[in-house]
């Protein structure tokens, strides 16, 4: 099958799809390419090359190492308690440190073990921990024999996290304890629970107002659209080309200038971007900050940071708006976790959201007291950040809510490797690996991009349409939006070649950009995709070519 097996108004019709639905077309025809073109020894000629997809192909394996080992001692901590066969008890605190201390000294060749120990010592004399009760906290929760108390994080937990966002995400600006955390099944999660509970406590409405910095993650983009929420959706879009025709992907001072308007109730964005992949630039910072500051001061700031630390010196826009701001971070990316699902939303003791609330009507209070009545005599004095906690289970389980301990674990000792000097090690190395793959591909496909600083680099989103006018000019420009569909790019690709993007138009983004994710392939992989991608180009100019050819031969 080819792309000559659709019509324009099939390719049309399949374009509206999302696209990570819309992928699964293109992976179809990349099979199905493979199968049509055998080569030598029964092996396809054509490689298929998924570069639709964010999961990264690499891993974190000295922290799960240490989780790993961590396992072993609370199965002897148990074994303690209970010895009969298969069974085990619930492990005890007093003692557990020296316990570990032996642990540890007579198992010096466990994997791990070394990296376990440096961690709790690191923890220990960093924060201060009770040595027994810290350690408690991790074989108990390894053992995972509780449910999490308390729900919303466990107390040593919520340290090391915040120590973690203290160095990633906040710029050297320490937020303290007054910034409260809540783990959540990955970033995903996160994203449901903000929605549900802004919705539930009457700080949005169905049809309110609100704003997206675009391009952006597809489903920041189609959740507002569902009849739950029904919003109203401001883009503001990154529009701005450098000097030489390449787009910067940057945010002009009129279009961050719409965040002004007081009806816009919530800004959404992730930064560094997806799928442009730049960190928000400085001067759109300072805008925020002074519309914040004078023209719309309520504004809820929703910021999905998962890329932060793909950039040198990351500055989350919580670190400048604690007030105004909930952070949505995710560990998957960094560490190769995906499937680990381990997210975290972070809000300041000290916000708009709870102010908003206690500013509500009367009917409003009453309301909410109903709802969350059954958690506490005094539910108004219920904290946004444990709404949260709450709604995520329909209040009436909150006993049993919070993430599931060994996932806290397992964020823990993340956490505890970046602050290491190891952890730094690795942090530089996997954005090396991103920036050498940025470069094949760029050098594949013949292209430049803005030399940016900010730039994270686990995506890159590609303008087309800006390419081809930059190298041939508007009447090829014409030519292609004439006689193709925007995505018509990536059937051909899909078709011929075996590769598979996704169209940067399902991000809110120009329509002839595709996304390339520059984290889950190998390096020499993107060399293939940036010339298969400058083949598909080169069809386009001789198909323009012909055609004028044929234009001229008609008039003769």
């Amino acid at each position: 099958m080819t792309t000559q097996t659709f019509t324009r108004a099939e390719i049309h019709r399949l374009s509206q799809l999302s696209p990570f639905e819309l992928k699964n077309k293109f992976i179809e025809l990349a099979q199905e390419a493979q199968a049509d073109q055998p080569g030598q020894k029964g092996k396809s000629s054509v490689q298929m090359l998924n570069a639709g997809r964010g999961n990264p192909n690499w891993v974190a394996t000295g922290p799960r190492e240490a989780f790993y080992a961590l396992g072993y001692f609370s199965i002897a901590e148990s074994r303690r308690v209970w010895t009969a066969d298969n069974l085990g008890g619930m492990p005890d605190a007093p003692g557990a440190h020296e316990r570990f201390e032996s642990f540890v000294h007579t198992h010096p060749d466990l994997p791990g073990v070394d990296l376990l120990k440096r961690s709790v010592d690191y923890a220990i004399s960093t924060f201060g921990f009770d040595a027994d009760a810290f350690v408690h906290e991790l074989t108990d929760s390894s053992i995972a024999d509780n449910y999490p108390v308390p729900g919303r994080v466990l107390k040593y937990t919520e340290t090391i996290l915040r120590a973690y966002l203290a160095k990633e995400m906040y710029a050297g600006k320490n937020p303290g304890e007054s910034l409260k955390l809540f783990p959540t099944e990955g970033g995903t999660a996160a994203m449901c629970y903000i929605f549900d509970s802004l919705m539930k406590n009457g700080l949005l409405h169905h049809g309110d107002k609100i704003a997206l910095l675009v391009p952006v993650f597809t489903p920041y983009i189609e959740i507002p659209e569902l009849d739950t929420y029904g919003f109203d959706v401001t883009r503001v879009e990154a529009s701005l080309f450098a000097e030489t025709g390449v787009r910067e992907w940057r945010y002009p001072e009129e279009e961050i200038a719409k965040l002004a308007d007081p009806d816009i109730k919530m800004v959404c964005m992730v930064n560094p971007s997806n799928p442009p992949s730049l960190e928000l630039g400085d001067r759109a910072r300072r805008q925020i900050i002074e519309i914040v500051g004078t023209s719309n001061p309520n504004l809820i700031i929703v910021t999905d940071d998962v890329y932060g630390t793909f950039v040198e010196g990351f500055h989350s826009i919580a670190a400048d708006l604690p007030r105004n701001t909930l952070l949505v971070y995710s560990y998957s990316k960094h560490y190769g976790a995906t499937g680990w699902r381990l997210g975290v939303i972070g809000l300041d003791d000290d916000n708009v959201i709870d102010e908003m609330i206690a500013a509500q009507s009367q009917a409003d209070k009453d309301r909410l007291n109903k709802r969350y009545g059954s958690l506490t005599l005094e539910p108004e004095k219920i904290k946004f950040i444990d709404r949260l906690v709450a709604d995520s289970r329909q209040v009436a389980l909150n006993h049993t809510a919070g993430l599931s301990l060994p996932q806290q674990m397992m964020m823990v000792l993340f956490s505890i490797f970046d602050l290491l000097d190891e952890g730094q090690d690795y942090k530089y190395r996997v954005r090396e690996i991103v920036q050498q793959r940025l470069g094949l591909l760029l050098e594949g496909v013949q292209l430049t991009v803005n030399d940016d600083p900010h730039r994270a680099g686990y995506y890159i989103e590609l303008d087309l349409l800006a390419e081809a006018q930059l190298k041939m000019g508007q009447e090829f420009v014409d030519f292609l939006q004439a006689n193709y569909e925007p995505v018509d790019p990536l059937f051909r690709l899909s078709a011929k070649t075996g590769v598979v993007l996704l169209n940067g138009g399902g991000f809110d983004g120009p329509e002839w950009s595709v996304r390339v994710s520059l984290a889950n392939l190998d390096d020499l992989d993107y060399l293939k995709i940036g010339h298969h991608l400058q083949t598909i180009m080169d069809e386009y100019a001789q198909d323009w070519e012909d055609s004028k050819a044929k234009d001229q031969t008609g008039k003769k």
